[in-house]
């Protein structure tokens, strides 16, 4: 016989009886042809031949007694058309260990498939069934090649892929797999396309650790727990985790983290697919759908990158992002979710663009805590509750979006903030609704067809509203609520089934250049109580009286124009509107006084020339106005200060300079050159915060700010954390001073030393276009050490100009600080004997000479708190403390100077 062939037979002449005979008489390049039978042998290739069922597949029968069936340890032998059958247990049916063998055509049960080390064998048209708890293991650095085979009931992972293994997968098939279809864990790659995972018990995909697989043209079906799990650092060593605004990941080119491309995940037991802790997954024209839980889930600091992928009918969320994680999905979207179509809560971070939610069960998109969401050329249709709803401290980045068909509110802002561009919301019940301590903006919007009210602004709450159209809503245009503040700017309200634009008790809404037309009820709708400044507005063809002015309201309006209406006005008994130079057209009944002539109405009036204030009811004070302080008692309250003689006298010649501003405008005189903002250059706690409140009570009792709130803020508050994040961060914070201050402290650190590219100077150049826009309607006061602000001013060429005064605040001399502690211990019904205050004054003196740390007035009340620290241990050891003891601080009290300097 020659050694190129060799025969196997169990029984007769000519022929090996036993292939392990046949392999050890072999020579590289024999084949050895098998006739059908049972072996009950295990067998070592180590050389180049190829072992072969001579009757073809399913004749001949490999079976070890004990061990491994069959090992390859070295060559490229092939196996073709025969049966492995393991002996149980944990040990392998086939163990790989090195070499290229091919597997054609074979079955393998009874145990695992194994491969390890460097070894790259082939199996191609095989079936791995009743393997045990594993059906194939690909570990080391193996290179294995897979095609068209099947992994069939499994006890648990039906596909294990560790520590190098890198295999190529085409055409595999696995079912009924008690743990996970396909697993990878440790640093494994692989490549798998046109795969079926189906049935499997567990997560029918995990991929863990380190590793990072391809999945291309893959389907998972019918899991009975999740479709896809990664999680670890599973495609993060290698890829790129940039915000990536604009580019095309998903191509799997190596940096897109594991990824998928064109892979189906529907019917699972549980969610669809789940990213956590630190991995990075790329889905590309994917589909996920038919899920029992969420479609997909990104929480840790997972990040989730989607590429023209859909999710649809889902039992839960159609996409939700928690923890810190961050999802960027171009095109696709989701349809059909029982509950949100997205979710983001904690810090995630989300940009949706190009995608589309619908017909989802609760608001199709809400975003809750700190989570931030980027939408732009999306839509969102047909849900059962709100469109959008930004709730907690969230905020949404909306550009040219589309809301349509929501139940509730197309976009509802809740305490969260929002910039809404060029975005259209329409067939929904209310279209936009905003409350809140926030400022949202809404430039160039449409809000159209709603059933309840185009635009609502919520008590207490303020709003931005830009070139915005508001067109046929059923009830009112605009609804502002009690005490709300908006600003409406070139904006138009029309066709509405009831009053154009309504203001509430105390609100206090500034629209310039609105116009009103074709409402079912009056074009402007001021309630008992309202207030507001509405300026270059236009009113027309309204159903009833263009303007009603309720009981006790005090609006302002200021160049108006009325005509082509019925009637003009209607005012309660006791309204007190104010007329500034506005005009009455082609109207039949006009009650608003013109050519000084008093119309019917509340009372009489006396009318001025055009361009002059006329006022109805004089002497009917508005109520928000009657509780804010005058400028007598701001300017007292200010001169009560401790210290403080230079910023005293600053502030007073600046309050006359205003007052004289303020009259030259009330008598037609142009106002001389004036910035408002100003730079307080001071060391720690010497009052710049606190006079910067006052600053801004000041402004609005002279008619020059309408709140004159302070909003407080740092670099933190107004610098981003990457690119494109700073800008709206300043802004957000600057609408929020609108009507009042915006107090920026330690301003220098927005231009840190020899840190040109910092995130700062994009804040800075932020804000000096912002006050450019809105130089009447906020004021900015940056405050910091005097030596540090030089450099803050000139970080910018438009800060010099727009900070043109410093405030200097002094050091407080000792005596000041002693009185800040006096001060301190009436406030909280304590007093000083003499020798308290002096030697609380030797220890200020020192302080003052020896401390480069000296906080100044908030050292004063830290020497205060621990004065009665001091005074509570020693009223303690008292037998019976008389009501002297208990508020008298002694000079026992006073802490020694060398204790303070140790703060």
């Amino acid at each position: 016989m020659s050694n190129r062939l060799l025969r196997v037979a169990p029984r007769g002449w000519g022929a090996h009886h036993t292939l392990g005979s046949a392999l050890r008489a072999a020579e590289p390049g024999a084949v050895v042809s098998v006739q059908p039978g049972v072996y009950p042998e295990g067998i070592v290739l180590d050389r180049d031949v190829t072992l072969v069922a001579e009757q073809g597949p399913g004749t001949v029968r490999l079976t070890g007694q004990r061990g491994v069936t069959l090992t390859v340890v070295s060559g490229a032998a092939e196996i073709r058309g025969i049966d492995v059958f393991g002996s149980g247990g944990d040990q392998p049916a086939v163990s790989v260990t090195g070499g290229a063998p091919v597997l054609t055509g074979c079955r393998i049960s009874g145990g695992r498939v194994q491969v390890t080390g460097e070894a790259a064998p082939v199996l191609r048209d095989c079936t791995l069934t009743g393997t045990g708890a594993i059906g194939l293991h690909l570990a080391g650095d193996s290179r294995a090649v897979v095609a068209n085979t099947s992994v069939q009931d499994t006890g648990g992972a039906a596909v294990l892929v560790e520590h190098g293994a890198d295999p190529v997968v085409t055409g595999l098939t696995v079912t009924g797999s008690g743990g996970s279809a396909l697993l990878l864990r440790a640093a494994a790659r692989g490549t798998f396309a046109d795969c079926a995972f189906t049935g499997s018990a567990g997560t029918a995909v995990r991929v863990e650790d380190d590793a990072r697989p391809l999945l291309r043209g893959c389907r998972i079906t019918d899991s009975r727990a999740r479709g896809l799990t990664v999680s670890g650092r599973a495609g993060a060593a290698a890829a790129d985790t940039s915000a990536d605004p604009v580019g095309e990941a998903g191509n799997g080119s190596g940096n897109d983290g594991v990824t998928l491309i064109g892979c189906e995940i529907v019917r699972t037991g549980a969610g669809g697919v789940e990213a956590g802790e630190q991995a990075v997954l790329t889905l590309t024209d994917c589909r996920i759908g038919e899920t029992g839980g969420a479609g997909l889930v990104a929480g840790g600091d997972a990040v989730l990158r989607l590429r023209d992928t859909v999710v649809a009918d889902t039992a839960d969320s159609g996409l939700a992002v928690t923890g810190a994680a961050r999802v960027d999905w171009r095109r696709g979207g989701v349809s059909r979710a029982a509950a949100n179509g997205v979710f983001a809560d904690s810090t995630a971070e989300l940009t949706l663009a190009g995608c589309s939610v619908t017909d989802s069960a609760f608001t199709a998109v809400h975003l809750a805590g700190d989570s931030r969401a980027t939408l732009s050329d999306c839509e969102v249709r047909g849900t059962a509750q709100h469109g959008i709803r930004v709730t907690g401290r969230a905020f949404l980045d909306a550009r040219d979006s589309r809301v349509e068909a929501a139940t509730m509110t197309g976009i509802a802002v809740e305490d969260g903030d929002m910039t809404a561009s060029h975005c259209r919301v329409s067939a929904c019940a209310t279209g936009i609704s905003l409350s809140g301590r926030h400022r949202p903006l809404l430039d160039t919007c449409e809000i159209d067809g709603t059933t309840g009210t185009g635009l609502s602004i919520g008590d207490d709450s303020g709003a931005l509203v830009v070139d915005t159209r508001i067109r046929g809503s059923r009830t009112a245009g605009v609804l502002v609520g009690e005490r709300a503040t908006p600003w409406l700017s070139d904006c138009s309200v029309s066709g509405t089934g009831g009053s154009g634009i309504v203001v509430r008790k105390g609100a206090r809404p500034r629209l310039f250049g609105v116009s009103v037309a074709d409402t079912a009820k009056n074009g402007l709708y001021v309630a008992d109580g309202g207030l507001g400044l509405f300026a270059d507005c236009t009113l027309t063809a309204t159903g009833y009286p263009a303007l009603y002015v309720g009981a006790q309201a005090a609006p302002v309006l200021r160049g108006c124009l009325i005509h082509d209406t019925d009637e003009d006005a209607q005012l309660a008994d006791d309204a007190a509107p104010v007329f500034d130079g506005c005009r009455v057209e082609r109207v039949k009944i006009s009650t608003i006084p013109q050519d000084g002539t008093a119309r019917a109405g509340a009372a009489a009036v006396r009318a001025g020339a055009p361009g002059t204030r006329v006022a109805l009811a004089p002497g009917a004070v508005a109520e928000e106005a009657a509780k804010a302080p005058s400028l007598e008692e701001l300017l007292a309250e200010l001169d009560e200060l401790v210290g403080l003689a230079r910023v005293k006298r600053d502030v007073g010649t600046l309050v006359k300079l205003m007052q004289m501003v303020r009259r030259r405008t009330e008598a037609g005189l142009p106002p001389p050159p004036l910035s408002r903002h100003l730079v307080f250059a001071g060391n720690s706690g010497t009052g710049k915060t606190t006079v910067a409140r006052l600053y801004g009570k000041i402004l609005a009792a002279l008619g020059l700010l309408s709140r004159g709130h302070l909003v407080e803020t740092d670099r933190g508050d107004l610098v981003g954390e990457y690119i494109g994040h700073t800008a709206p961060k300043t802004t957000a914070a600057f609408r929020r001073a609108l009507g009042g201050v915006l107090f920026i402290d330690e301003a220098y650190a927005l231009v840190p030393a020899a840190q040109g590219s910092d995130f700062g100077l994009e804040a800075i150049s932020t804000l000096v276009k912002l006050m450019e826009d809105h130089r009447d309607d906020v004021v900015v006061i940056v405050a910091g050490y005097p030596d540090e602000m030089h450099r803050f001013v000139d970080a910018n060429p438009g800060l010099a100009s727009r900070f043109a005064q410093t405030l200097v605040f002094d050091d407080y001399e000792p005596g000041d600080l002693v009185s800040i502690v006096q001060a301190n211990a009436a406030q909280h019904r304590y007093s000083l004997d003499e020798a308290a205050a002096a030697q609380l004054l030797g220890c200020f003196a020192h302080l003052v000479e020896h401390d480069d740390r000296f906080g100044n007035g908030r050292t004063a009340r830290q020497v205060f708190q621990r004065m009665t620290e001091r005074h509570a241990h020693r009223v303690a050891d008292l037998a019976d403390p008389t009501t002297q003891d208990l508020v008298t601080l002694l000079a026992a009290d006073v802490p020694a100077a060398e204790e303070l300097s140790s703060w």
